[in-house]
Order: C-alpha cells, then structure tokens, then sequence
C-alpha cells in the first residue's frame, strides 16, 4: 500500500515543487513551478515566509492540475492551423546567413500556378477539419523569395482571400508599387527584411548573388508602406550588427513601423554559424534595445512592438495566448504549422526544407493528416524538454522551449541537445519577470492582446 505525504512543505514528498529564480531584480524574486509555468513572484525578504506558509502554498498548489491540463492542451493537444507556404526554392539575394541551401536558392524549382492553385484547395479541405469557431487559417508565402513567384502567389490570393488569411514575407527588393498595392488592397500581412538602420552593416549580410547590397530598395520599400498596420519588419542579429540593435530601433520607430522582430540568427547551416554573436553580447544589445523601445513609447505614445520578445511575455503571463510557437517544445514545427516546398513535399518547419529525412510527404501524393503523423515530423513533435540536458532541470524551461530543433540537430548533432542561444532566451526571460514585478509589461505588448482571454489565478487575490 502506498504511503504519500500529504504534500504540507514545499519540495518534499508530495508537495509544491517550486524553484526560486533570481530575475536580476533589485526587490523580487520569481518562484516558478516548472512543469506547468505556473509563477508568482516575491520580495527577497519574504521568501521564506512564503515558502512556509501553508495555506497560501496549498492554494497554489491547488490550481496545478488546471496548469498541467492547459499546459499539456497547449503542448501536445493543438493541430495545424498554418502553413508556410514556398512557391519557388530560387531567390535574388545570397544572404550570408540564409538556412535554405545556395543550390536550391539558385537553380531550384518554381511552382506553376495551376500547382499553387490545387496545393491551396487541398490546404483548404484539409483545414476544415482542423480551424473551427469562425477562424480562417494563416498561409504564409515564405522563402526562399515568393515574390519570384508573384503572379501564381496573387492568383491564389485573389481566389482564396475568404479562405486564409495570407501573409508574405519578403526581402522587400521585388515589391514595386503595383504589388504593394494588390497586398495591401486585400489584407494580406507584410513581412520584409532590414538588418541594420545604415548601408554600411546592412549590406555585409544582405546581398544579391553579385555581392551588391540592397538596402536602398528595402528603405524605398519601407517609405510605401509607411501607415500600413499589416507590415513588419524582421532584422537578424549576427556579429555585423549586435552593438546597433538599439539604432535599429530608433530608426524603425522613426519609419512608423508597427511591429518588428530582432531575431538571433538560426545556426541550421555552416554560414550562419560564421556570422552568429555570442549569447552574453547578444542579450545585452537585445535587452539594452527593448529598454529604447519603451523610451520611445514613453515620449511619442507610439508603440514598437519587438513580436518575438512579446511572446515570450505573453508566454509567462498568459501562455496559450502566444502567438508565435517556437518558444515552446515541442515547438510548433509539424503541429501547430507545417512548410511547404514548391514540389509538394512537406516539412514540419521551413527551417528543415533542405533536409530530405525531414520529409514527411508529398501535398499531391500524400494526405496531410498521414504525413502529420509520419516518422519524419515526429522527430520534431516528439522534441520535448524533459529529454534534454540541462533543460529537464531548468525552471523555465516552458518559457523558452530550447528552440531551434532543426538548429539543435545541424549543429549540435541530436533532437535531445540544446540549440544554440541558451543564455540568450535565459536573459530574455529574466528580463520579462523584472518587467512584470515592475508593472511595465503591457508596455512591451501589442494593443488588446489579451482580447479573449481571462483570468484563472491571481495570486494577488488570495
């Protein structure tokens, strides 16, 4: 017969397993149980009273089983809803840090538009039985670069604008005003690509097959889409521009761009690896440019919002709130969204296209719901945290996921290693809690974010 205890004290038997972490806070800490992500955060000089007190412990420890179910529904319990979807393998640029081999890139496959057109009619049969309460599904025209490929990617928007909502994402080079008109006319979500505010750092990674940079036509490009809600701009952060990422803020706020993205270069192929920065170099420019943003915010009432940054907040305070899902694991590559390559073949995640053992089928030989479930996208949907080390051990391990797996397994040789930033999404994380003891957050989140959600634990209520 078993003899459990009772679960009365902190970190033993049956009780709440809470781990302190040291957020970098002048007056809190956070106390965070890992499993479920459930938090709250304490004043240094109250830490052990709260750890001893029983009653506020148990009530903590009376919502666990909410927090693991909605964990676990958020985890394992999701079906795609997106798709980024490549048209063509070929794009105009050589940029240094590109995960899609020089090969493809160069000589690879367009798709014709009767393809295209067929590959999104299957998209939205199969998404029928997947997005349900009125939602549309999100297809992304991805790259390599979809605007190689514009009028079979305008034809399938034109015919199916009340099926998806669309997106492209582009270098912004091929976007002349014809273009920009159509996407903006129908709705369709603008991402477009800037490493740096001056030419001189933007155009040592960013560059056509003949080395010349383009940083002219991105800045033209940025001029018409000035008062456009639906754009935003990504910028790669590498040894070129880590000390400018707070430059590269202040220049995007002063182009009225609503939402941008300073993501660490993903380290799949060799010539990433060659321009990536170090994790402690990384963070302080990434935290020190957040910190301007809310500068900014605070002097023009105009927001910048840095999206991933802001889901990684959202990912504490309200995590099936997230919008993007790659700091969680398993990440949302082959669950929550899947890639397309222009012959039809499917990967969980665009990061994988290139890899033929991440080939999980073929969109006009293969059903979407087998190749979901086959061998290869269960190498990535079978990626947990549990099975890595350090992260089985860490406190917030479901608030960075480990990500990338594609990384983690090019770089580091395995799905159960660590992908290459791990100090840097630690330092993001600190930094998030340091925001929220400070009251600061919704400063650093898009307007109405939480639309939709509600409260389930208040700490601050009992």
């Amino acid at each position: 017969m078993k003899c459990p205890s009772t679960g009365r004290f902190v970190n033993s038997g049956t009780g709440l397993p809470l781990q302190p972490l040291d957020i970098g806070h002048e007056d809190f800490v956070a106390l965070v149980e890992p499993d479920t992500a459930l938090w709250m955060l304490v004043k240094k000089e109250k830490l052990c009273d709260t750890l001893s007190d029983r009653e506020l412990m148990s009530s903590f420890k009376d919502r666990i089983p909410d927090f693991k179910l909605e964990m676990q529904t958020l985890r394992f319990g999701l079906k795609p809803s997106a798709v980024y979807f490549n048209p063509t393998e070929r794009c105009n640029l050589n940029c240094s840090y590109c995960y899609i081999p020089a090969a493809m890139r160069k000589d690879g496959e367009h798709m014709s538009q009767g393809k295209l057109i067929d590959a999104l009619a299957r998209l939205k049969e199969y998404f029928a039985k997947t997005v349900h309460g009125g939602r549309r599904p999100q297809v992304v025209f991805h790259g390599a670069e979809p605007m190689l490929a514009r009028d079979a990617v305008f034809a399938g928007i034109k015919e199916f604008k009340d099926d998806f909502n669309f997106g492209v994402q582009t270098n912004a080079t091929l976007l002349d005003d014809k273009a920009i008109d159509f996407l903006t006319s129908n709705g369709v979500g603008i991402g477009i690509s800037l490493d740096s505010s001056v030419p001189e750092i933007a155009n040592q990674t960013r560059m056509t097959w003949s080395g010349e940079g383009v940083y002219d036509q991105v800045i033209s490009t940025m001029g018409k889409l000035k008062g456009y809600d639906s754009y935003s701009v990504i910028a790669t952060i590498t040894e070129k521009n880590v000390t400018h990422l707070s430059d590269i803020v202040d220049f995007l706020h002063g182009w009225e761009v609503p939402t941008c993205m300073l993501n660490v270069v993903r380290c799949t192929l060799p010539g990433a690896r060659d321009v990536r920065a170090a994790d402690d170099l990384s963070a302080k420019h990434f935290i020190a440019a957040l910190d301007r943003t809310h500068e900014l915010y605070r002097e023009t009432g105009r927001k910048l919002t840095v999206a991933n940054f802001a889901n990684i907040v959202i990912g504490i305070i309200a995590p099936p709130a997230r919008r993007l899902m790659c700091d969680i694991s398993p990440c949302g590559g082959g669950r929550c969204f899947f890639a397309l390559a222009p012959g039809g073949d499917m990967f969980p995640c665009s990061e994988f296209i290139g890899l033929p053992e991440f080939k999980g089928g073929n969109l006009f030989e293969d059903s979407i719901a087998d190749v979901i479930k086959s061998p290869a996208f269960n190498k990535v949907t079978e990626r947990k945290v549990e099975d890595i080390e350090p992260c089985n051990k860490c406190a917030i391990r479901h608030f960075c996921g480990s990500p990338c797996p594609a990384e983690a397994h090019e770089m580091n040789g395995s799905m159960k290693e660590t992908g290459a930033f791990c100090e840097f999404y630690e330092e993001q994380v600190r930094y998030a809690f340091r925001l929220i003891a400070d009251g600061k957050e919704s400063d650093f989140l898009w307007d109405n974010w939480d639309k939709g959600t509600k409260t389930m634990f208040d700490i601050k209520a009992l």
